[in-house]
């Protein structure tokens, strides 16, 4: 009879337990454990939306490496660990942010340059003032609001051409009085 229950159609007998897929494991683990991980997280960190971050980032990484998990049943004490981790990883982070002074990023302009478009930008502002004030609406429409000509015609009422006409000679009378800025 032995042999007849070791050859029959019943699973052999292992102290192992079928190891879940990833997603039932994980899922099962999220459910029972995210909210504590996240308290964990959020007494270390003091910041309650970081520590969800933190807990989230965790439960990824062992998703993605849970064919490499040597005991699925210590998948609960990598997590605690990653959470862990996790939070040293955002508190450097915050200490380097707040040790490194604030720089300008390299492609800031100067204080020199910005001076410069200032002037340059007051110099503009002055120069349309002593237009004409429909030169001077034509050139405002198309330069600082962007109009085409056909919307500049229908918001100042007149034709396209008439348009063309006040930019041309807002321009040149802009052309000498701007010449040192350029």
């Amino acid at each position: 009879m032995e042999d007849s229950d070791r050859s029959g159609g019943s699973a052999p007998d292992t102290d192992e337990a079928p190891v879940p897929d990833a997603d039932t494991a994980i899922t099962q683990l999220y459910a029972v454990h995210y909210a504590g991980l996240v308290r964990l997280a959020a007494l270390l960190l003091r910041d309650e939306s970081v520590a969800e971050e933190v807990v989230q980032d965790a439960f990824v990484a062992l998703h993605r490496r849970w064919r490499r998990l040597r005991d699925p049943a210590k998948a609960l004490s990598y997590l605690r660990t990653s959470v862990v981790r996790g939070t040293r990883s955002v508190q450097r982070r915050k200490q380097v942010a707040r040790r490194s002074p604030h720089e300008l990023p390299p492609d800031a302009p100067s204080a020199e340059h910005s001076a410069m478009a200032g002037a340059a930008g007051n110099a503009v502002v002055e120069a349309l003032r002593e237009l004409p004030a429909r030169q001077r609406e034509a050139l405002v429409l198309r330069y600082y609001g962007g109009l085409s000509e056909s919307e500049i015609a229908t918001a100042m009422k007149i034709s396209n051409g008439a348009v063309k006409s006040h930019t041309s000679r807002g321009l040149a009378a802009l052309r000498p009085v701007l010449e040192p800025w350029s």
